[in-house]
């Protein structure tokens, strides 16, 4: 069975999840989740990368209504493990961005999202999260502040039309008050991600003239790669080093194949993306967030800074503040497992037997050689060394949690000047 099918067959078909629309039927690849039920091709939208993609051997899945690539000529175990080594090319095109602007446009934002936007620096960003009025996530976002009166945005695909429906709705209430503040969504725009230790490397030879060595995790900049105009993060989803590169869509396949030419990079799809982000510790909407979880019990309250829990004047602000100052009945954490890898539902359970938590996303570690996962557990049983037992195929194997992330994450951070 070739590495592509095993990894499809490896979960049972799921009845939801937050990367599509509940009239869609599914099936689970890793900790993702491909959609059926599409009349032909024509249902899909497609990246202008599409026929790069199929071109170099790209095998490509609906994904959140978009035909994406799973993975290229080599399995995912591999893809995975040359992404840690050397440096990936992910499309995420399918992505949404969007940009706020106006004298008003970060009171706006804030009154939305658990960040401190205001305290940024120009030109860096964070990760925060939209909240609706129960304190629950709708949406997990990478904000930047670009400067005082402009904020760019990516929200993840399968939350596009809920987010731009959310944001449309307070935007008009906003602008009935006076608020200036406009939404531009970059339709225009194409979204591709160099991710690796080889990433510093192969962007800087494309942009000779940047100081990318004064440009830190987070940070945000505009200048050319390759001779074509980007907007340029130091950002990611895998764990590693790397960038974000928004380009006008009109030069996209022109910067895939500048980037490609370096024999250090290789395109990679959505396999090895799940298993890098689930190996760094970080969550998939729909699987480890919903509206029905806090930021508090996913393990991102550290999103809410100082300045922000002073007034919690964002939406489901009066739960999050009680649930910081009494606690939360469960937490999201991470499992080492043997046996077969554990699974979105997989049922979490004390050695006795009693259900204490939920895995939400598990796989087999392609660097690590073992099955990794996260979930949510009674607070009880969130300490890490503690024994459990999770539930795949009827049989009850043993877990560990474990703190994540499970591997090294060596972002480009800049220094802490109180460590010199």
């Amino acid at each position: 069975m070739s590495s592509t099918r095993r990894f499809l067959t490896l979960l049972p078909q799921l009845g939801r999840a937050g990367a599509l629309r509940a009239s869609e039927h599914a099936t689970a690849t890793g900790s993702l989740v491909f959609s059926r039920g599409f009349a032909d091709d024509a249902d899909l939208k497609k990246t202008v990368l599409y026929d790069f993609h199929v071109a170099n051997g790209g095998k490509m899945v609906p994904f959140a209504g978009w035909a994406m690539p799973i993975q290229y000529k080599d399995s995912i175990m591999e893809s995975t493990i040359h992404c840690r080594k050397n440096a990936s090319l992910f499309d995420v095109s399918h992505m949404c961005g969007l940009t706020l602007k106006g004298k008003d446009a970060i009171q706006f934002l804030e009154g939305l999202v658990v960040g401190d936007i205001r305290g940024l620096k120009d030109g860096t960003g964070s990760l925060s999260v939209f909240t609706n009025e129960q304190g629950g996530i709708i949406d997990d976002t990478v904000i930047t502040k670009v400067n005082s009166e402009e904020v760019y945005v990516v929200v993840n695909a399968g939350c596009r039309e809920k987010d731009l429906a959310h944001l449309d709705k307070h935007l008009q209430a906003a602008k009935s008050k006076g608020l200036d503040v406009s939404l531009t969504v970059h339709d225009d725009r194409s979204l591709l991600a160099l991710q690796g230790p080889a990433a510093h490397q192969v962007v800087g030879a494309l942009a000779p003239g940047v100081d990318l060595g004064a440009m830190y995790f987070s940070d945000f900049r505009t200048f050319d790669v390759a001779g074509i105009p980007c907007w340029v993060t130091r950002t990611g989803y895998t764990g590693e080093d790397g960038f974000e590169i928004s380009v006008p869509s009109t030069h996209a396949v022109a910067l895939a194949e500048k980037l490609t030419a370096n024999e250090r990079v290789r395109l990679a799809g959505l396999g090895p993306r799940d298993s890098l982000r689930l190996e760094a510790g970080l969550c998939l909407y729909g699987n480890d967030l919903t509206e029905e979880l806090t930021p508090v019990e996913a393990g991102l309250a550290w999103t809410i800074s100082k300045r922000r829990r002073e007034a919690y004047d964002f939406l489901g602000g009066d739960v999050i503040r009680k649930q910081l100052a009494e606690g939360v009945s469960k937490r999201r954490v991470g499992f080492v497992s043997s046996g077969a890898p554990a699974r979105q539902h997989s049922v979490v359970t004390t050695p006795e037997g009693k259900v204490v938590g939920e895995v939400t996303s598990g796989a087999f570690s392609p660097c690590l050689k073992k099955n990794i996962a996260m979930g949510y557990v009674e607070k009880d049983y969130a300490k890490a060394g503690t024994a459990l037992k999770v539930e795949v195929r009827g049989k009850q194997n043993d877990a560990l949690v474990t703190k994540m992330p499970f591997v090294p994450t060596p972002y480009y951070k800049r220094p802490d000047p109180a460590k010199k």
